[in-house]
């Protein structure tokens, strides 16, 4: 049986524990982001099975046999969903959530050491190495990849101006990353380039939106809304305060009125 799948896996998990340990966000975050990513691989291998012209109905083993190809493009897609619909759409959380996801995806990348795969387009670069077997040395745009999405959850692992910005930013950097490393990649078809240009324009949509001042919200040092408004001081009165030395009560009615 071969495992190299499952390290890359097991690599993407640690990493993105790694974040956890570092960012230190709530602790459901990692819940709902292993959540949404189930949900995408789900997804994305019904839609590659019915790509191929596999009935998922008819043949409900095959959904499990991952290897046998995921539709990356609708695997993304649900998974961001499923991550909206269960952070409900919090942008403090997904704030918390982007370096996490940032991260476990070059840990994916860098997975690419254990199933022989992180080699693209020919190259002389001093760094470039051949395939076993092979006299051509070629990129390592895997790990490309890697080290740009390691940067990545660095640039957005704090919060940044707004609520939902550093997510935003997040979602663009990741489309950004993958299209600029897709042309090193070896594909008859190019890749599903449209889809990382609708995620660069989603990330950076969501982070402009975020940018606006939302209902509710109010700075840092505004009275709270729920504690009700500070009333004015009649001056006279306070002229009136000021006016009693020590030991001194206010005058009350007199008797007999």
């Amino acid at each position: 049986m071969e495992f190299t799948l499952l390290w890359a896996v097991l690599t993407a998990a640690a990493l993105g524990r790694l974040a956890i340990w570092r960012t230190k966000p709530p602790p459901e975050t990692g819940d709902i982001l292993v959540g949404s990513a189930t949900t995408g691989l789900v997804v994305g291998r019904l839609a590659a099975m019915i790509g191929d012209g596999v009935n998922p109905l008819t043949n409900p083993a095959d959904i499990i046999i991952i290897r046998a190809g995921v539709d990356t493009g609708f695997a993304t897609l649900a998974a961001l969903l499923m991550l909206a619909r269960l952070s409900r759409l919090d942008g403090k959380l997904l704030d918390q959530a982007a370096p996490v996801a940032l991260a476990a995806l070059a840990g994916w990348h860098g997975g690419c050491l254990w199933r022989s795969t992180c080699l693209g387009a020919a190259s002389d670069l001093p760094w470039a190495y051949p395939q076993a077997g092979s006299s051509i040395d070629r990129h390592p745009v895997e790990l490309y990849a890697a080290l740009l999405f390691i940067g990545g959850a660095w640039l957005v692992r704090h919060p940044i101006r707004s609520p939902g910005v550093a997510a935003g930013l997040a979602l663009s950097l990741a489309a950004a990353i993958r299209l600029s490393t897709q042309p090193l990649r070896p594909s008859l078809t190019g890749g599903p380039v449209g889809w990382y240009v609708a995620g660069l324009f989603a990330g950076l949509v969501w982070a402009g939106f975020s940018t606006r001042s939302r209902p509710g919200e109010r700075s840092e040092g505004d009275p709270d809304p729920a504690a009700g408004a500070v009333p004015d001081l009649d001056p006279s009165a306070a002229r009136f305060d000021d006016s009693l030395g020590d030991g001194q009560t206010e005058p009350g009615p007199s008797p007999g009125t």
